[in-house]
């Protein structure tokens, strides 16, 4: 098959977790081809070159362009054409749901049914008029779409917030809404191009997705949809009362709700990290009936080593490893901090070590912070021999991680982040009893092999600690089982076959006609046509004998065989 493979901001050009998983994918499924699209890169990594090596699967790369040639000139009836979709997607957005216009007991006028056939009408007409044009971006930022969306807000029946927006406030909605639908100008929508793909595989929601929306809108290509983090989710999560003003956030989380459901609604199978993820996924619209649940995978060789019994050799030790990102795990080390505080008094002996990359500037800072209260929780300690070390870790490609693992005999994730939590999976796969706060997909993953409790609970986590210390014989017990969950269901292997097997299923169920002939289809032919020699005579299509009489009916035509 060939795979259109849609990223952002990551593969094959910036390294981190996505990129990596992209990169396992396409060097696993070596059995396909994949047409990489990027969005994202600025113009000095694209001049770069792509940082890792692409293996021979990858037939070719483009990205997505700066966004600074020079725009076309629109006609009149160009400018008509906009201006009309522009305002019925407007519509679309800033209208609620079921509104009634102020009247008492009235019918909701319109369903949010109606609302999505508006947002995607408005949207394809949008695609239609770039692909004639040759771009939308100049139009997208001009005084037309600020006029639109003026009059959308100021609409009866608009969301209450847009009825306050300002002309700043405008200006920021139609900025961003701009940067959102960038994908509508590119030219990526050909039979050359995504149009020659078989299925195109968005590895996130929002611009990706929206590509993968157009090239199945345009030339029929089926669309997957993979989101470890689902896109509106993150949407919310970052756009709080401190990023913009009240009715830019409803607009734009109306835009992006709008637009989720839409690309929920044309893929032909939604793809989650776990059941949290699906959840979320269901909640905004998906069908539950397409989405598969595939977890991203783990390289678990790396942890091999960590994973053999003799190398438990620290009976006394707390790790915690893992980025440091307050924005994500807020007050994460603190608790792990005062949990400790409480397992040294019931354990002295007891020593933490934290190890973990901070993220940024935000990162360090915290980081520092969390030193000083360490020395704050423990005055009386000795000069050098601190119960609290504190060291930084690699990428989660380098030995530094399964070295941290394999440096204490329980493994405490105490963090607040609802996302797949792939250091316990890393945990796990080091033979390590785990000590986990109950967020996100924690429970899940760990499925009885490790202690869960309360998040943000100081006395829950060190109770938890205290229990593990004191029985050698449940850690090991607990290290094995988990050790064996997470090569049953969280590796890299198993991760790239799921994938595999989703492949199969989109092409049998919706195989594209290309209009090249010498190109073979996926599932074009039926199985039985690669048994050697016929099934029946090629000369003789006579019936067998014992056929009754009403079945040899001489005025059908004859079945032609299949090709």
């Amino acid at each position: 098959m060939r795979i259109g493979l849609l990223t952002e901001g990551g593969y094959p050009y910036v390294s981190g977790d996505a990129a990596l998983w992209c990169e396992r994918l396409v060097r696993g499924l070596e059995q396909h081809e994949f047409d990489v699209y990027a969005l994202g890169p600025g113009p000095h990594q694209e001049a770069g070159g792509p940082r890792v090596p692409l293996p021979p699967q990858v037939r070719r790369v483009r990205t997505a362009p700066p966004w600074t040639a020079e725009e076309p000139t629109y006609g009149r009836r160009a400018r008509r054409r906009f201006a009309e979709c522009y305002e019925e997607l407007a519509g679309a957005v800033c209208t609620r749901a079921g509104a009634t216009g102020g009247v008492p007991g009235a019918k909701a006028p319109e369903e949010p049914a109606g609302l999505a056939d508006r947002f995607g009408s408005a949207l394809y007409g949008l695609a239609e008029l770039a692909r004639e044009q040759g771009g939308l971006v100049g139009a997208l930022r001009s005084d037309i779409a600020v006029r639109a969306l003026e009059r959308a807000c100021r609409a009866p029946r608009a969301l209450c917030a847009a009825h306050e927006a300002r002309v700043s406030d405008l200006l920021t909605i139609a900025a961003h809404l701009e940067r959102a639908l960038r994908p509508l100008s590119l030219d990526w929508y050909d039979d050359d191009a995504l149009g020659a793909a078989d299925l195109c595989h968005a590895t996130t929601g929002g611009p990706p997705a929206l590509c993968g929306l157009l090239a199945r809108h345009f030339c029929g290509v089926p669309l997957l949809v993979t989101e470890y983090a689902v896109h509106l989710r993150t949407h919310y999560l970052t756009s709080g009362p401190h990023t913009a003003a009240p009715a830019v956030r409803a607009v734009l989380a109306a835009f992006h709700g709008r637009l989720t459901a839409e690309v929920y609604r044309a893929a032909e199978l939604l793809t989650a990290g776990d059941a949290h993820a699906r959840r979320w996924q269901e909640r905004c619209g998906a069908d539950r009936a397409r989405i598969r649940v595939v977890y991203p995978g783990t390289a678990a060789e790396r942890f091999a080593e960590a994973g053999e019994p003799a190398l438990r050799t620290d009976p006394d030790t707390l790790v915690w490893a893992g980025p440091v990102d307050p924005s994500k795990d807020l007050g994460t080390l603190e608790t792990l901090l005062y949990a400790f505080a409480e397992v040294r008094r019931e354990e002295p002996k007891t020593r933490l070590r934290v190890l973990g990359t901070p993220a940024g500037t935000e990162g360090a800072a915290y980081l520092g912070h969390c030193r000083t209260l360490a020395a704050r929780l423990f005055p009386d300690a000795a000069e050098g021999d601190h119960p609290v070390s504190f060291g930084e870790t690699g990428s989660s490609e380098e030995t530094g991680v399964s070295d941290a693992y394999a440096a204490g005999a329980v493994v405490v994730l105490s963090g607040g982040a609802e996302g797949f939590p792939a250091g316990l999976v890393e945990a796990m796969l080091s033979g390590r009893a785990t000590v986990s706060a109950d967020v996100g997909a924690v429970a899940e993953v760990i499925g009885g092999t490790g202690l869960v409790v309360p998040p943000h609970d100081p006395g829950a986590l060190a109770e938890a600690c205290v229990a593990l210390l004191r029985d050698p014989g449940r850690r090991v017990r607990l290290g094995a089982a988990a050790r064996a969950r997470a090569l049953e269901l969280f590796t890299a292997e198993r991760n790239t076959m799921a994938f595999h097997g989703i492949y199969l299923e989109i092409a049998s169920r919706c195989p594209v006609r290309r209009a090249a002939r010498d190109e073979p289809r996926p599932f074009a032919a039926p199985a039985e046509s690669l048994v050697p020699g016929h099934l029946t005579g090629p000369e003789d299509r006579s019936m067998p004998r014992g056929v009754p009489a009403w079945a040899a009916d001489s005025t059908q035509p004859p079945v032609e065989e299949a090709r």
